[in-house]
C-alpha cells in the first residue's frame, strides 16, 4: 500500500514534483497559498488540503517545498500549522533549501510530535523537476530515509543520505557554491572569448568535452547565446542560498573569499531589476563591465 502524501509549495519547483508524484500513482494533498497550482493539481488526481494542519492530518509522508526559512517555519508554526496537525509516526520531508541551523530547531519540534524530519533540499532546477532527474542530497534518521526512498526516486535521478539532520542542507550550500562559481567562471571565459572577436559557441564547442566542461556548462550557455534568460533557477533564489552559505561559514569560522564576491555580484544585478533572470544571467554583469554581448553568430 503506497504512502498517503501531503505537499505544500508549489511553485516553479513543488509543482512539477507534486505532478510525477500524482504520474506515480500516489494520493496527494496539496497546499499552497497561491490557488492556480491547488486547482491544476486537483484536475490531474490531488485533493485539495484547506491548511498545513489540515495536510498533516491527512498524510503519512509531508512534504514541503518552500523559498527559504522564515517561509518553512510558518507552515510548521503559524495558527493551523503543520505541526498541529502532524501525527504519530509521520515523515516530515523539508525539500527546500534553508539554513541548516533552522532545520535542526524544526527537527526538535516535529520529534515533540512524535514524528521524524528530513531535509532534503534538491539540485537541477526546473528543467529537472519536470522531468523527475533532480538530484536530492537528504539528512536525518536511515530508517525514514529508506521509508521514503521510493517516493524520492520518483522526484529525482539520486537521492543520497549524507548524515544526520542538517546534513542536506550543508550539502546543497556546498553545491550552490560549486554551481555560482561555475556560472561566473562560464561568464568570464565567455565574454573574453567574444571580446576578443572568437564566436562563443565554437569556443563552447570546443572546450565542452575538455576539463573545463560541465554540466553547469552544457546547461547554460546554449540558453546564453540565445538570450534565455528565463528562470530554471532565479537569482534571488540564488542569493538566499548563498547568503545561507556565508552566514553558516562565518558562524563556524570558515572564509568563503569567492563566493562572498559572486553574491555581489548576484546583488548587483537583483538592483538593476533581474533577480527573476535565471542565475546564467550573472554573465550580464560581465557583459555590461566589458561592453559586449555573448550571443549566437
Amino acid at each position: 500500500m503506497k504512502e498517503r502524501i501531503g505537499f505544500i509549495g508549489l511553485g516553479i519547483m513543488g509543482k512539477p514534483m507534486a505532478e510525477n508524484l500524482i504520474k506515480a500513482g500516489y494520493a496527494l494533498t496539496v497546499y499552497d497559498v497561491v490557488p492556480g497550482p491547488v486547482n491544476e493539481l486537483v484536475k490531474a488526481g490531488a485533493s485539495a488540503g484547506l491548511s498545513p494542519k489540515d495536510v498533516a492530518q491527512k498524510s503519512n509522508i509531508i512534504i514541503t517545498m518552500l523559498p527559504n526559512s522564515p517561509e518553512v517555519e510558518a507552515v510548521l508554526t503559524c495558527e493551523d500549522g503543520l505541526l498541529d496537525g502532524i501525527k504519530p509516526g509521520a515523515i516530515y520531508l523539508d525539500m527546500s533549501s534553508i539554513d541548516p541551523i533552522v532545520t535542526k530547531r524544526l527537527s526538535d519540534e516535529v520529534s515533540k510530535k512524535g514524528a521524524v524530519m528530513l531535509d532534503a533540499p534538491v539540485s537541477g532546477g526546473q528543467p529537472k523537476a519536470i522531468d523527475a532527474t533532480l538530484s536530492i542530497m537528504v539528512g536525518g534518521p536511515k530508517e525514514a530515509f529508506e521509508r521514503v526512498g521510493q517516493i524520492l526516486r520518483v522526484m529525482g535521478s539520486s537521492a543520497v543520505l549524507v548524515g544526520d539532520i542538517g546534513s542536506g542542507n550543508v550539502t546543497k550550500l556546498a553545491n550552490q557554491i560549486i554551481v555560482a562559481l561555475n556560472i561566473a567562471a562560464m561568464s568570464e571565459a565567455m565574454v573574453l572569448a567574444t571580446k576578443a572577436g572568437v564566436d562563443p559557441e565554437k569556443v563552447y564547442n570546443a572546450i565542452r568535452g575538455g576539463l573545463a566542461g560541465s554540466t553547469v556548462l552544457d546547461a547554460k550557455v546554449p540558453l546564453v547565446l540565445k538570450r534565455n534568460f528565463n528562470p530554471g533557477f532565479r537569482i534571488e533564489l540564488h542569493i538566499k542560498d548563498l547568503a545561507n552559505a556565508l552566514s553558516m561559514a562565518h558562524e563556524i569560522g570558515v572564509p568563503l573569499p569567492l563566493s562572498a564576491q559572486v553574491f555581489e555580484i548576484m546583488q548587483a544585478l537583483k538592483v538593476e531589476g533581474k533577480a527573476n533572470n535565471d542565475h546564467g544571467g550573472i554573465i550580464q554583469f560581465y557583459e555590461k563591465l566589458a561592453r559586449t554581448e555573448v550571443k549566437q553568430e
